[in-house]
């Protein structure tokens, strides 16, 4: 291509493409890297792909970089003068060149695909598509037709002079004779042509030559060009009677095409280098971010905000709130985390730590993220790749356990993952441990079950399996463990200290069972 660039096909790719005479080149701008002195690095565009423009190629990344859909990008300059020279600035020296190159490649025109359709007409004027071999043999074939028709045009063009040319010599070799008769008789024309036997095109020049090519040297002339063209005429008959002096000259015409185009020559030196590369890669929105430690915190009224770095839950400024509002939720994360938050009517929705406002101030309210209604509440927020794996539980003792990846949403209006029976809400959402094998249930009437985590249907959506039976209220917590490890609960007080209590054998039974009452000592609030 005359701008250059980098074919990144494969040779199978472009020979099948060829072959059928249909399909598209995959065509790259050429990047370069430059290292600058204190370790930093910038990108330099020096050729992009045919048929892009500049103008609205720079724009194209400009808008990138507004709209932050790079923002691994920091800013792209033109410092093009005769030549190409594209400046584009990462973010910080940080970033990956080999993820900020291949995000360009898929998020803006410095990668292209030019098609390629070789619907031509052929000898007989119809249409259809050819291979490349076809149509290079057709091109050939069409070539020889084209030497045959313009010998025989110039055979033409010979027999007409060499008629003119006899004519002026016979002109000269009477010439008293014929200036006579231009004098004296009226019609000399026919006079002419009836004395020296010439044609009407041969008088009518004779008649029509001016005086002063009435020279001994013009009739010098006229013999050696008669010469020259009667020798032209022998080759140019000896060329279309003979097939083979017709691919001996068809070649020679052909080499001198190599003289003037060949790979060795200024014109006909490569610009667009064929490069073998595997498409671009989509990189994840989290490789262009810079991951930082942040504290997430989460207040009764719904107000969100993240602090820079990981601050201890209990300081005054994790505790900040506005009047009549306070702590929910809180925990540490990154920027590149992604974070679920669920709401009781089993809708989740999908935040990106990054986007959260600052920690400055009160923050602000998550409903303007997401499309939650009013009278919903929040029940769980949590990183996403906390537990790969959750268990969701009704108020109802309904529940089932679910891949974290299918509770992600897409858009603001969230994902609806659980439906609750009528009356019923999601109330608990639970991180499963990768080596938890148990669950343990307890109600509102204070009745504990313990079960396999095995039995506890995995789905992607729906209302779930019954956990735990209820004569009376509903579900108050659950929990999954270890069995070998028995189930622990923290013990009241501000001691700190944790009960374990191995031997479960009492409250292990079905899926679906009532339960019986706790272990001694377990907490009044029915929580684990």
């Amino acid at each position: 291509f005359p701008t250059g660039g980098v074919v990144v096909d494969s040779p199978a790719a472009i020979a099948e493409s060829y072959n059928s005479g249909r399909g598209s080149f995959r065509v790259r701008a050429r990047i370069d890297k430059v290292i600058e002195k204190g370790g930093g690095w910038h990108l330099i565009v020096s050729e992009i792909p045919y048929g892009v423009q500049k103008g609205k190629l720079i724009e194209g990344i400009a808008d990138l970089i507004n709209e932050k859909k790079l923002p691994i990008l920091g800013d792209v300059r033109d410092e093009s003068a005769d030549d190409i020279r594209i400046v584009l600035e990462p973010r910080s020296r940080t970033v990956s060149a080999e993820d900020l190159i291949h995000s360009l490649y898929r998020l803006s025109d410095l990668e292209v695909r030019v098609p390629l359709n070789l619907n031509v007409l052929d000898a007989l004027h119809t249409p259809r598509v050819m291979s490349l071999h076809e149509a290079l043999s057709q091109w050939l074939a069409h070539q020889f037709i084209v030497l045959q028709r313009k010998s025989q045009h110039r055979l033409d063009k010979i027999a007409d002079r060499l008629e003119l040319v006899a004519g002026y010599i016979i002109a000269f070799l009477n010439l008293d004779r014929v200036i006579e008769i231009i004098r004296t008789e009226d019609e000399p024309k026919q006079v002419m042509m009836a004395e020296f036997s010439l044609t009407d095109r041969q008088a009518e020049a004779i008649l029509n030559m001016r005086l002063r090519s009435l020279r001994r040297l013009e009739e010098m002339e006229l013999k050696a060009e008669q010469d020259k063209l009667e020798k032209e005429k022998a080759e140019l008959e000896l060329l279309l009677s003979s097939d083979a002096r017709q691919r001996t000259r068809m070649k020679r015409d052909l080499g001198k095409l190599l003289v003037r185009y060949g790979e060795g020559t200024p014109l006909g030196k490569r610009r667009t280098t064929i490069e073998e590369a595997a498409p671009a890669r989509e990189i994840p929105l989290e490789a262009m971010i810079e991951r930082e430690p942040i504290t997430v915190i989460l207040s009764q009224r719904g107000w969100i905000r993240a602090m820079k770095g990981q601050v201890d839950l209990a300081s005054s400024e994790a505790l900040k709130f506005k009047e009549g509002d306070g702590p929910f939720l809180a925990f540490h994360a990154h920027t590149t985390d992604k974070l679920l938050l669920a709401a009781d009517n089993g809708r989740f929705y999908t935040l990106a730590a990054d986007k959260l406002p600052g920690g400055r101030g009160f923050g602000e309210p998550v409903r303007l993220m997401i499309d939650l209604e009013g009278e919903r509440q929040i029940i769980a927020l949590q990183r996403a790749a906390a537990s790969p794996s959750l268990l969701l539980a009704a108020s109802d003792g309904r529940g089932f356990v679910v891949k974290a990846e299918d509770v992600m949403a897409e858009t603001r209006k969230g994902k609806q993952v659980m439906t609750p029976r009528a009356g019923a809400q999601l109330k608990l959402v639970r991180g499963i441990g990768g080596e938890d094998d148990a669950v343990a249930a307890i109600g509102d009437n204070r009745k504990m079950l313990v079960f396999p985590l095995s039995e506890v249907a995995e789905l992607a959506r729906g209302q779930g399996v019954q956990l735990q039976r209820y004569r009376d209220g509903g579900l108050s917590d659950v929990v999954t463990f270890k069995m070998a490890d028995g189930l622990s609960w923290a013990m009241g007080g501000e001691s700190g200290r944790t009960r374990t209590e191995t031997d479960l054998a009492p409250w292990r039974a079905a899926r679906g069972a009532a339960g019986r009452m706790p272990p001694t000592g377990f907490p009044r609030d029915n929580r684990f």
